[in-house]
């Protein structure tokens, strides 16, 4: 058979023909943009380590915390909000890895980004059982941290305060705690 008498069988071929270019026009950018996000949300550090920029901020209860506070600690710096549906499916991740290592020399620290400040995400971290510290962000921090341009986006820094890696977009346990895990051994800082 051929691909003519095929076609005059199969009245889908015919259509598919006349309007593959349409269709490639929609599919293709849906698929480029798709590589690009998985590809994306994984940001290795590259080169030399960029020390972490230093930052002092208020917490949900209006207490001042530094950076300089988990000095010689394995850090997750989560830049996130309560209204943004990645970050919340993270948090259950960061609880538990919170939990798991917080006696090894790690701590989890979350940057809320919520516009309308303590009064939503206190309730929030209840809530959820957030058990780590949240400061609330500003825009230094933002610029300081190289303009964060989307959320959720999280820093990992070693416990010589150096940046290892960064995420940006969902980015699952596992993934952080292979990275964790060999800093966590490292005993010195």
């Amino acid at each position: 058979m051929t691909a003519i008498e095929a076609n005059k069988t199969n009245p889908i071929s015919p259509f598919m023909f006349r309007y593959a270019p349409r269709n490639l026009k929609i599919i293709c950018p849906l698929f480029v943009a798709a590589a690009f996000l998985l590809d994306g949300a994984l940001c290795r550090a590259a080169g030399p380590k960029m020390a972490a920029p230093d930052w002092q901020l208020t917490d949900v209860e209006g207490k001042l915390v530094k950076l300089s506070d988990f000095k010689g600690k394995v850090i997750i710096l989560d830049f996130w909000a309560t209204w943004c549906p990645p970050c919340r499916a993270e948090i259950p991740g960061f609880i538990a890895i919170q939990k798991k290592y917080a006696d090894k020399g790690f701590t989890m620290v979350g940057v809320s980004l919520d516009e309308q400040g303590p009064s939503v995400v206190k309730p929030f971290m209840g809530r959820l059982g957030m058990n780590y510290p949240v400061v609330m962000g500003n825009q230094k921090i933002i610029a300081d941290y190289g303009g964060i341009t989307a959320i959720p986006t999280t820093f990992v820094i070693d416990r010589q305060g150096n940046i290892v890696t960064a995420y940006q977009g969902f980015t699952d346990q596992a993934t952080f705690e292979s990275v964790i895990g060999p800093l966590l051994e490292n005993t010195q800082g």
